[in-house]
């Protein structure tokens, strides 16, 4: 799933907002019985590969990602207003096999970005593999 801040602006490049959208991610309230398997958090964008729970739909499990690290991110820098687009991008996986070749897409996405050298160095990120 990718999710866009909204008019692509860089909010996450302040290490303040990142932070606390990263904690956002994680919070058990945030996901309810669902499982963020691997994430990473770009300037101006988010990509999350997620097993559904029972509780939410994955409508629900996207307002709330996009809602809880929305609020953490605006407290963390003083701002107000939206932060992501209206819009996600989500695309529905059938065979496990593919789960962690698609983590590993998603958690090199800032090397193919150019933001680091190796994906260690880029602080916003995780995966259940690790």
């Amino acid at each position: 799933m990718t999710a866009t801040t909204l008019h692509r602006r860089p909010l996450f490049a302040d290490p303040r907002a990142a932070q606390a959208a990263c904690r956002s991610f994680i919070s058990r309230r945030c996901l309810g019985d669902a499982r963020l398997l691997a994430w990473v958090l770009m300037p101006d964008h988010a990509h999350w590969l997620l097993a559904l729970g029972q509780d939410k739909p994955l409508a629900k499990v996207v307002e709330s990602l996009k809602s809880f690290s929305a609020r953490e991110a605006n407290l963390a820098t003083g701002r107000t207003g939206p932060v992501w687009a209206r819009a996600y991008h989500d695309h529905a996986l059938r065979r496990a096999q593919d789960l962690q070749q698609i983590a590993r897409y998603i958690v090199a996405n800032p090397l193919r970005a150019g933001l680091v050298q190796r994906v260690g160095d880029y602080p916003y990120w995780n995966a259940v593999w690790l």
